[in-house]
């Protein structure tokens, strides 16, 4: 399948290259504002081909994206300094509305995966405007959302109770940000309740434990930045798995962002994550897990917050 990544700063090249790497896609076209960035990312992962998987990799515009299956999108307007975060959002706002039609004209089947941040708020825009010029359905707009975060909650509980994060299954559920939900009261490993396997290998999850490990998730992405900048490599895998769930129909269970109703009486669609079935047609499924009352507040807040910065830039 052809695919595309319009943006190719830090988080779009580490997709395109976690994707070279996991054997996703038979082509890449890359799309930038700057397009000698785009000719340099793409000469950059090209030269990793022969080490990984013989995939082309080229730059392109617009107009080369024809016949893409899936486009991701990594792109947006940087932050100004004093610049709120609705400001940022109203900018962003104007470019993607030019933007979208733009790659829908070319490649109108294609499945739009959405990293940008704030990333909930972004993919409800684009799903919105991509319904409105193009009458794409919302499950063919997918936002990356938590499916980071769920990475970061299943590998710090690994790392704590010696297992393999792959056995463990435990969703973050909710905005990609601050207000993010873990669901710990429904989280497995194997097919053992969490604090009946805790307690079977002698790692209870204590309070204190439970307190690091959501410190450790919600606080990621800062601590990271502190460091050196910005993420990327977390997030680009991510992508490259959604990619490779949607090019080989898994029917595969990942959280992530899409327009959700029903989450509140008092609330309207919201973009935030759940875990769905991510097929060759995109979401096919939400799931919605059971939840004690702390987190089922915990997740009205969470929507809440996002409703608001969707009605404040006018969705």
């Amino acid at each position: 399948m052809k695919i595309g990544m319009i943006g190719c700063g830090q988080v779009g090249a580490a997709s395109v290259y976690a994707s070279v790497l996991r054997g996703v896609g038979t082509e890449w076209v890359l799309v930038d504002r700057h397009h000698d960035l785009a000719v340099a990312q793409a000469e950059d992962i090209l030269h990793a081909t022969p080490f990984a998987t013989p995939i082309l990799v080229r730059a392109g515009d617009f107009t080369d994206l024809a016949g893409a299956g899936i486009v991701m999108i990594a792109a947006g307007a940087a932050q100004k300094p004093g610049e709120t975060r609705l400001d940022l959002l109203k900018r962003n706002a104007d470019i993607f509305a030019d933007m979208i039609p733009r790659i829908l004209d070319a490649a109108p089947q294609a499945i739009l995966l959405i990293a940008s941040n704030p990333v909930d708020v972004m993919t409800h825009m684009v799903s919105s405007i991509a319904a409105k010029t193009h009458g794409i359905p919302p499950e063919r707009v997918i936002g990356s959302g938590t499916i980071l975060d769920t990475a970061r909650f299943r590998s710090l509980l690994g790392s704590h109770l010696g297992v393999s994060s792959h056995s463990i299954h435990a969703y973050v559920l909710g905005e990609h940000g601050d207000s993010e939900v873990l669901h710990w009261s429904e989280a497995t490993v194997g097919n053992l309740h969490l604090v009946d396997f805790a307690n079977q290998v002698g790692t209870p999850v204590t309070e204190e434990v439970r307190q690091r490990i959501d410190e450790g998730v919600r606080r990621a992405a800062y601590n990271i930045i502190k460091g050196k900048g910005a993420t990327w490599f977390g997030i680009g895998a991510g992508m490259a798995r959604l990619a490779q769930a949607i090019i080989r129909d898994e029917n595969k269970v990942i959280t992530c962002s899409v327009p959700t109703a029903n989450i509140a009486p008092h609330l309207g669609l919201v973009s935030l994550s759940f875990p769905r079935i991510i097929s060759a047609k995109g979401v096919v499924h939400t799931l919605y897990p059971s939840l004690n009352d702390a987190e089922k507040t915990a997740l009205i807040h969470s929507a809440d917050i996002l409703a608001s910065a969707i009605a404040d830039i006018g969705l």
